[in-house]
């Protein structure tokens, strides 16, 4: 497949800090590919860089088969992109922000009129067009930040945690949203510290950590690493704890943990639910009674926290990043 988004070694200093330290990244057309990691870990950076909006120290990227530090006004003209903070102008309405960003972009009068239109009903933003946005529920703010970022129908989107801030129902129709421009051809680079966002959304997952690349794959490859599907049983007695354990050993792919305080046994099992069905029938003949049972798949949190030894927090390094950068540069 054809090759969006291509970066070779991609470094960035910030005084002492070194921000990315060798990046390598690539993005099939027509695919959404999630930079997973914390804040700090060097996801905003490499946005930047491959947006146009900082220079790498080292290291080389091309955006739709464009060079990004020769010839930044020609990857400006097809890539758009949203960062973490609604970038619209609160005095204005949603209607005229987008008419601001279509004459931004280079579209005439009329052009950007129309363009406003069909944003404003694809985002469902028809009944609020002509309000001040200042009234503008957060879900609202960030489909009308979405909104101004594809002005110019990019082929490129840059989506720099786009649902920061958002309750379940409001992330949930970025996230519609963001699936049907990827149904479209438009390829999409997200960053996020919603593992169960680059779970939904992203056909492969790269994993950042300090400004490496310390994982890269399916969701599924991810999980793999972690060691593939467990067996959590309650026991409704603790007396029986310790024979539950002996009972699920020879199913076991590994070493089993009790935990004694909430009368559970977790064991790492392969087989899926072939396993669980034999789990079942061990304790049954060993008269063991149990209040739960369940096999489980490894999370991306699990993945994470497997791979960094730490959560997804802390700050990211580098100077302050901008709310809304880039688009589409030159004339439809």
């Amino acid at each position: 497949m054809t090759k969006a988004i291509v970066a070779s070694g991609l470094t960035k200093h910030f005084g002492d800090v070194k921000a990315l330290n060798g990046i390598d990244l690539e993005v099939e057309q027509g695919t959404v590919v999630g930079l997973l990691g914390p804040n700090g870990s060097g996801k905003t950076t490499t946005v930047r860089i491959l947006s146009t909006l900082l220079k790498a120290d080292s290291g080389s990227a091309t955006v739709g088969g464009i060079d990004v530090a020769s010839h930044p006004d020609d990857v400006r003209k097809v890539i758009g992109l949203t960062g973490q903070y609604a970038a619209v102008d609160n005095y204005l309405t949603g209607r005229e922000n987008l008419e601001l960003f279509g004459r931004l972009f280079h579209l005439s009068k009329s052009e950007a009129k129309v363009r406003a239109a069909e944003l404003l009903e694809r985002f469902d933003l028809e009944d609020a067009a002509d309000r001040g946005i200042k009234g503008y529920s957060g879900g609202m703010r960030r489909r009308l930040d979405l909104a101004a970022s594809l002005i110019g129908n990019p082929s490129v989107l840059f989506l720099d945690e786009p649902t920061t801030g958002l309750d379940p129902r409001s992330r949930q129709g970025m996230w519609d949203v963001i699936e049907g421009l990827v149904a479209e051809g438009t390829t999409v680079l997200l960053t996020t510290q919603y593992l169960e966002e680059a779970d939904q959304l992203a056909s492969r997952i790269v994993v950042l950590d300090h400004g490496s690349v310390i994982a890269q794959g399916t969701s599924d490859e991810l999980k793999n690493q972690v060691g593939g599907d467990r067996i959590e049983l309650i026991v409704t007695h603790s007396e029986d704890l310790a024979r539950a354990e002996e009972t699920l050993k020879p199913l076991a792919s590994g070493a089993t943990v009790v935990e004694e305080a909430i009368r559970k046994v977790l064991a790492p099992v392969s087989g899926g639910s072939r396993a669980i069905v034999d789990a079942v029938r061990r304790l049954d003949e060993a008269n063991i009674d149990i209040a739960d049972i369940a096999l489980r798949r490894p999370t991306l949190d699990d993945v994470f926290l497997s791979l960094t030894g730490h959560v997804a927090e802390d700050a990211e390094v580098g100077p302050k990043k901008p709310g809304r950068r880039g688009g589409r540069g030159g004339k439809k």
